[in-house]
């Protein structure tokens, strides 16, 4: 995709109102990507360069200011350096399989392939494959624990939260949940 190109969509997902599905859906149907599958929300607002080298498969969750990186430009250096070389960039595919959440702030190398059922804590460094049902987190990625044993945290979670505060989802915080939650915060901290 030429420069200009990529510029303007950049700018047009920036832009886009409605959130992570309507540039989910914006990229499907500007095949802006290799592929997207079917209810992914991306939050990312720039397009990355090579982005036809990425593959989001169906029910794909990318937070804010996750980095596909695609590409390296380590050869210019090394093409520039005196006695120079021959060397050319290195290019890669990115793959996400069904069923993942990769955290805000995460780079993902190229020639990585994320597996099924995944889910990839914040500011991650993924720099080899992940595999199936499995969370990951760190610099570089580390195992965490199984992805059924996340579901089952995150059950107990949200069902303490329902009997709790009352409340059946978040769909934002008032100042009444925020005073709660900073109580309950200070208790635990003790």
């Amino acid at each position: 995709m030429k420069r200009r190109k990529r510029l303007l969509y950049s700018i047009v997902l920036m832009l886009l109102p409605g959130g992570g599905r309507k540039r989910a859906d914006f990229i499907r149907k500007h095949h802006l990507y290799g592929s997207i599958g079917k209810n992914c929300m991306i939050q990312k607002r720039k397009l990355p360069l090579y982005s036809n080298l990425i593959f989001l498969h169906d029910n794909v969750w990318i937070a804010s200011d996750v980095g596909f990186v695609t590409h390296d430009v380590i050869h210019g250096m090394l093409n520039s350096r005196p006695g120079g070389g021959d060397f050319v960039e290195k290019v890669g595919c990115i793959e996400v399989m069904n069923n993942v959440f990769v955290g805000s702030g995460t780079r993902i190398l190229n020639n990585v392939r994320i597996g099924n059922n995944v889910i990839i804590g914040s500011y991650s460094l993924v720099n080899k494959d992940i595999p199936d049902n499995s969370v990951y987190a760190g610099i570089p990625a580390r195992y965490i624990c199984s992805f059924e044993e996340y579901e089952e945290k995150h059950r107990h979670y949200s069902e303490r939260f329902k009997t709790e505060y009352g409340r059946k989802q978040v769909g934002g915080v008032d100042d009444e949940l925020a005073e709660m939650l900073y109580l309950d915060f200070l208790k635990n901290k003790k």
